[in-house]
């Protein structure tokens, strides 16, 4: 089935996400093969965090599509970094596969992230996140939204149904009612806020570690009502902030500022418990 935009306040928007959604469709044709191999390659980068041949024939892929259909746009990849500065104000963020290390592992949680960020003057920080599109093919699930167009979902399986669903955030409203997703907790200990968030953690319903793209995910689903993380990259943020604003929710970094292009972290709540949730972690 082919993934329909729903009708967007600018009709370059919609031509944006439908473009982002081919994108997609791309990536999945080279990440679903190689989930698993045999003869997967497996390296390490400088960081020492790794990076697969699947990694980086997705994000080739899909540079060379926006080379050709957005000529004039930057693309910013994980892999190949940022391409030459472009004169439309607008930047397209690929992840090519956000979680790689369960990638790696053949745990199926693992997604293309593909986001599309223009020069505002009138958008927090100069700059809107106009276009989200998160592909999980081992998950058959797909996530999409434009500014004005509001937040979806669909299964992808066999015999799924393939209507698209909106995306809506809970009405939980008390932390000791909520759900909340995180990823490493070590990273919480780097960045010197492991005692505040595991406060936070403490006072609240229910804490599972979904981990990466997921988390957000959850969040504009409804599903999951905090998902924070301290350390992060533009490519891991910039396709999950339209999806979970146009879900209702709040993204912000740590210390609630609105979520930028040069945000290092990310905090996503329903809206309602936002305040105590930033509160919380900056105890």
């Amino acid at each position: 089935m082919v993934d329909r935009p729903a009708p967007a306040k600018d009709q370059s928007v919609d031509a944006d996400l439908a473009l982002a959604l081919r994108l997609a469709d791309a990536a999945d044709a080279v990440t679903l093969p190689r989930f698993g191999a045999a003869n997967l390659r497996v390296d390490s980068k400088p960081d020492l965090t790794p990076v697969t041949d699947a990694d980086l024939a997705t994000e080739q892929a899909l540079r060379e599509i926006l080379a050709a259909e957005r000529p004039d746009d930057t693309v910013l990849g994980e892999e190949f970094g940022l391409s030459s500065a472009a004169t439309s104000g607008r930047r397209w963020v690929i992840d090519p596969i956000d979680g790689t290390k369960n990638f790696v592992r053949g745990v199926p949680v693992w997604g293309t992230l593909i986001g599309l960020l223009e020069d505002d003057a009138t958008a927090p920080g100069g700059t809107a996140f106009r276009v989200g599109v998160v592909s999980a093919p081992a998950l058959a699930r797909r996530w999409w939204a434009s500014a004005g167009g509001g937040a979806w979902t669909r299964f992808t399986g066999p015999g799924a149904d393939p209507a698209p669903r909106p995306c809506r955030v809970s009405a939980v409203g008390a932390t000791a009612d909520a759900s909340l997703s995180f990823s490493e907790p070590t990273e919480w200990s780097a960045a010197g806020r492991r005692a505040a968030f595991d406060a936070l953690a403490d006072s609240c319903w229910r804490v599972r570690g979904y981990g990466d793209f997921y988390s957000y995910l959850l969040v504009a689903e409804g599903a999951v009502d905090i998902a924070a993380e301290p350390e992060l990259n533009l490519w891991d943020i910039a396709a999950l902030v339209a999806i979970v604003a146009e879900a209702g929710g709040i993204v912000t970094d740590l210390a609630g500022h609105p979520t930028g292009p040069e945000s290092t972290s990310l905090v996503a709540t329903n809206g309602l418990l936002h305040p105590g949730v930033i509160a919380a972690l900056n105890g």
